[in-house]
């Protein structure tokens, strides 16, 4: 029977070699350097995945301004193409129509000249004036008249004369009148004309000639 001297107490087997120290397990504590290296590649990676992202956004705004330009474009030539659609209707009604009213001109021509001779009535009147308002509704328009100046570009002048009571080329008879649709001349009015005599002063300059020697003529010197 053994003793057990007081205060002792027994410690674990310690291998040979090893220190005290090495028989206590440590927890291993990282360096500064191996703490810092996780922090700075995540912030690498957030700087190339923020880096990638800005790229794509700039693509994605460059493609949406390409095909807002393409848009605007296809709207405006779209835009232009219903215009002259829309001219080239109004211009091919008006060709067909003028060409529909130059066949009837002669008719009307007949009509005019019935009636400046009285011969426009009964039935024949009834049916002259439907044909006027027909035609009136399709656009047409008498032009010409006496004593309006003359317009190479409405007129065609089939006789001239000389004038002493004119003080321009003048339209005295209206011969056959003009018809137009809109601004489109279908036909010239065709007039006489009249022009001043040569070396003949105009009767408003006469006019005013005599005023100038009446009010002279009352001065006293």
């Amino acid at each position: 029977m053994t003793e057990e001297t007081p205060g002792f107490e027994e410690k674990p087997d310690v291998p040979s070699g090893a220190t005290p120290d090495d028989a206590e397990p440590k927890a291993a504590t990282p360096s500064s350097e191996e703490a810092a290296a996780p922090a700075g590649d995540t912030n690498e990676t957030d700087s190339n995945r923020t880096t990638a992202l800005t790229a794509q956004l700039d693509q994605v705004r460059t493609a949406l301004s390409e095909r807002t330009g393409d848009l605007q474009r296809l709207q405006a030539e779209y835009q232009n193409y219903r215009r002259r659609v829309e001219r080239d209707r109004v211009t091919v009604k008006e060709i067909a129509v003028a060409g529909l009213l130059s066949e009837l001109l002669p008719v009307l021509d007949d009509v005019g000249r019935a009636r400046e001779h009285g011969e426009l009535v009964g039935g024949f009147k009834s049916v002259a004036e439907s044909l006027e308002t027909v035609v009136a509704k399709l656009g047409l328009q008498q032009f010409g008249k006496e004593g309006e100046p003359f317009d190479p570009t409405i007129h065609e002048a089939l006789m001239h004369s000389y004038a002493p009571d004119v003080t321009e080329t003048t339209c005295v008879a209206i011969l056959q009148p003009g018809y137009r649709i809109g601004e489109r001349t279908i036909r010239p009015a065709r007039v006489a004309v009249a022009e001043p005599q040569p070396g003949a002063t105009p009767a408003a300059a006469k006019d005013e000639k005599a005023d100038d020697e009446e009010s002279g003529g009352g001065e006293e010197v």
